[in-house]
């Protein structure tokens, strides 16, 4: 089907079908396919990861050809037992600091053996499924561990390119650059300069030549070019020296101090787990963003975290480098339009075959080639755009902590150190408070900022005694936290506020948030109902979302402004206006205006402070949204919610049924033809979707009219959804399927068909079918379950439209 989203393995792993029950399996199983796609970004991966793997193992002084072990074993068993399909595994420069302290202190041999106990706790912990309680790390240790490591292989490799070599710490390395600088081989700088010009200029090839060119990997092409000009200038330089895999050291029982071995697995389990925990994460964010060949499943984190542990054993045991998911191939990875973990595991493949075949060409590469890039890589960990989020979040303090103590004591010790700097902070912030009074136009205003806690408590009690009593207050809580100590002395002060003739309003962010009912707290009842009511705290409905659905706590029998409702106690005569009247009683026609003027008072009063910056931008620079979203009118299908879209981001269409005439239909429904052209040819939008929902009443409509019913105004627009009724009846297309389950009835099927026609109806407008031959504009179809509170995408499966389920996103770093 043209109008559905190509359906490339959500999971390549899942079998392509079962047999059909009673009917014997088949003789042979299918062979594996292997994607186009993963195959080149294999390659690509591939040509980045060998001179990476080299010079990681460089900078941590292990062998040489521990950097390949652990580049294979990451790319094979990570790649394929880990829960995220699209992320490369191999020795990462993350790990660099801690695996080359560990050499340093242990040896080599036993630096395996805590590779191997470090793989056993990752299963462990992956077993025990604790593996989202990674993400509970602050953003800024983790950016700020990475930001030490990155310094501390600059600072390193800097000696290497220098043509020296390299101390045990970063202090001993600033103090013996000196001396270094004063006895520099140039011979072994100028590669150095060589390599660093090419990584730095290489991607930036201009012209139609460069961007052929530029699918060359820029690592890749520095290492090479380096060598090539070294060997062609016949520099003598110290160059890669790998020793025969019959001399190859495996991993031996660990020896040394039981505290410092238990600290050492610690340390590599932390930073291997964290590292590649949130490396997942950020690749899932990068395949959601790319227009790819089709979708490919979410990261199963514990999954992932047993896929490492895993890998980290094989490689200890093989004699390799510890093992995490690694940015750059990663990011290399998902930008080459891999598909499936097929790719991951192909590079992996390709560096056993390189390390067994390419053994002379890779000793022809001098060390200074790999040193430059490894600091290349070691300044990049130090990220801008990461200072300047932590900063914008306040987070600077727990960054620079943690940069520091990673420089200057190791890993662990940094990330100890942020940690506590994290929790202070925390606590600071938590017990901060800040309570302003002003008086404008007669009412007194006290805005209390942050949570409210017993600690605030002296400062609120100062400040409310300050209003004169008999006044009007407002007191906004601008906080999500209120312990009980606070919540006591905000009801006592609002009891005798309003005891000696004063009026108090407390508000928060959301609509609807109250201490208690100023007339019950007067007459003596408990501040959840009244006795004349019974209503109680669990007869409100008010959840997050009451801004916009303009809904407040309300006692039945009262209004929202506190008076009783029409017909309420004391038989009083109904007489319109205000509160949700019942159905078909006399204040009926009133209640509509009032909901209306109490939503606007909401919106002004909660919502617009906090969205107004965002739409003077919008009225500024006008109206860019990258989709066009065309549903039905219904009142429960809310765009902005099933969406998570803002003001800005959708460009929307409703009516009833959902419906697009196609070109060439009768007078009259030019609207959303001209809405479509307006969307594609003006603003230039990406992608079109045309969303269904359950329980249509138009699909239910066109069920029961007749062919040659009443020509109503509703009848004339309901006669482009019937080619849909036609459609299911036909016969001749397979019906659309819900995820994997038939249709419930005649109506739902009909929702789900409609979406399927419309979207035909849809490419058939010529300014969408140039769009889609220029490549410029996708299609989607979609349907939402309104009683499940489910979107459904549309996919096509071996011939047959089958909407899918949409499911729950990770959090956002």
């Amino acid at each position: 089907m043209s109008a559905c989203v190509p359906a490339r393995a959500a999971d390549s792993d899942r079998t392509e079908r079962a047999h059909p029950p009673h009917s014997p399996p088949r003789a042979r199983l299918p062979r594996p396919r292997l994607a186009g796609a993963d195959l080149s970004a294999a390659t690509a991966v591939f040509l980045i990861a060998l001179p990476l793997s080299l010079g990681i193992a460089l900078a941590t002084g292990a062998p040489l050809q521990a950097g390949l072990v652990a580049a294979a074993v990451g790319g094979i068993v990570a790649g394929r037992l880990g829960g995220s399909p699209l992320q490369v595994s191999g020795p990462a420069a993350g790990l660099t600091v801690v695996t080359a302290d560990l050499i340093q202190r242990y040896g080599w041999r036993t630096t395996c053996a805590i590779t191997v106990l470090a793989g056993l706790a990752q299963l462990g912990l992956g077993c025990l499924r604790v593996a989202r309680g990674a993400l509970a790390v602050s953003p800024a240790i983790v950016h700020g561990m990475l930001a030490g490591i990155g310094v501390t292989i600059a600072v390193a490799q800097l000696h290497i390119v220098l043509g020296g070599t390299p101390q045990s710490s970063v202090p001993d390395n600033l103090r013996a650059l000196p001396a270094q600088l004063a006895s520099l081989r140039p011979e072994a700088l100028s590669v150095s300069l060589l390599t660093l010009a090419l990584l730095l200029l290489w991607p930036r090839l201009p012209g139609r030549a460069g961007r052929v060119l530029r699918m060359v990997p820029a690592a890749l092409v520095a290492v090479a070019g380096a060598t090539a000009v070294a060997a062609a200038a016949g520099l003598v330089l110290p160059k890669v020296d790998l020793p025969s895999w019959r001399n190859h050291a495996l991993a031996g029982l660990p020896e040394g101090p039981v505290l410092g071995l238990a600290a050492a697995v610690l340390t590599t389990t932390l930073v291997c787990s964290v590292q590649s925990l949130l490396g997942a994460v950020a690749v899932d964010k990068l395949v959601s963003g790319r227009p790819g060949p089709g979708p490919v499943g979410r990261s199963d984190l514990d999954r992932e975290l047993l896929g490492q542990g895993a890998a980290n054993i094989v490689s200890g045991s093989l004699g390799g480098l510890p093992v995490a998911g690694v940015a750059v191939r990663s990011t290399a990875n998902v930008k080459a339009g891999a598909v499936s973990r097929n790719s991951t595991v192909l590079h992996g493949v390709l560096v056993v075959i390189a390390a067994l075949l390419m053994v002379p060409l890779l000793e022809l590469i001098p060390l200074a080639s790999l040193a430059a890039l490894v600091m290349a890589v070691g300044i990049q960990m130090v990220s801008l755009h990461h200072i300047r989020t932590v900063t914008r979040h306040r987070e600077v303090l727990v960054y620079a902590v943690t940069t520091l103590g990673v420089v200057s004591f190791g890993v662990l010790e940094g990330v100890a150190l942020g940690i506590a700097v994290a929790l202070g902070v925390a606590l600071h912030r938590l017990t901060r408070t800040r309570i302003t009074h002003r008086e404008e136009e007669g009412v007194h205003h006290v805005h209390v900022r942050g949570q409210l806690t017993f600690l605030a408590v002296p400062r609120l009690s100062r400040v409310l005694h300050l209003v004169p009593q008999g006044s009007g207050v407002v007191v906004a809580l601008d906080g999500s936290f209120m312990d009980h100590a606070a919540y006591e002395a905000l009801q006592d002060w609002q009891s005798t506020h309003t005891a000696r003739g004063g009026t108090v309003e407390i508000t928060g962010r959301r609509a609807g948030v109250r201490i208690a009912e100023p007339a019950a707290l007067a007459s003596g009842h408990p501040p959840g109902g009244s006795e004349e009511t019974g209503a109680s705290d669990t007869d409100c409905r008010c959840r997050p979302w009451t801004a916009w659905r303009n809904h407040q706590c309300e006692r039945p029998g009262t209004l929202p402004d506190g008076g009783p409702r029409p017909g309420a106690a004391g038989g009083r005569k109904a007489v319109g206006g205000g509160g949700r009247a019942h159905e078909g009683g006399p204040g009926r026609a009133g209640t509509g205006g009032h909901e209306l003027m109490r939503g606007i008072s909401v919106f002004q009063r909660n919502t617009a402070p906090l969205v107004r910056g965002e739409l003077a931008r919008l009225a500024r620079e006008g109206q860019r949204p990258t989709q066009l979203f065309l549903t039905c009118a219904d009142s429960r299908v809310v765009t902005s919610m099933i969406t998570a879209s803002g003001p800005g981001d959708l460009f929307v269409v409703r009516n009833v049924g959902n419906l697009v005439p196609p070109p060439g239909a009768e007078s009259g429904d030019d609207s959303v033809a001209a809405a479509i052209e307006y969307a594609v040819e003006v603003l230039a939008v990406r992608s079109i979707t045309v969303c269904g929902h359950s329980g249509c009443g138009a699909m239910q409509a066109l069920l029961d009219t007749e062919p040659d019913g009443a020509r109503t105004p509703l009848g004339r627009w309901l006669r482009h959804g019937r080619p849909s009724l036609e459609r299911m009846d036909d016969g001749s297309t397979p019906p659309s399927r819900l995820a994997g389950r038939a249709s419930a009835d005649a109506v739902e099927q009909l929702c789900l068909t409609n979406v399927v026609q419309q979207l035909e109806h849809l490419r058939a407008h010529e300014s969408v079918t140039r769009a889609l031959g220029d490549g410029v504009l996708e299609l989607h179809g979609m349907y939402f379950h309104v009683g499940e509170a489910q979107a459904y995408l549309l996919t096509e499966r071996e011939g047959e439209p089958v909407f899918d389920r949409i499911r729950s996103a990770e959090p956002a770093m």
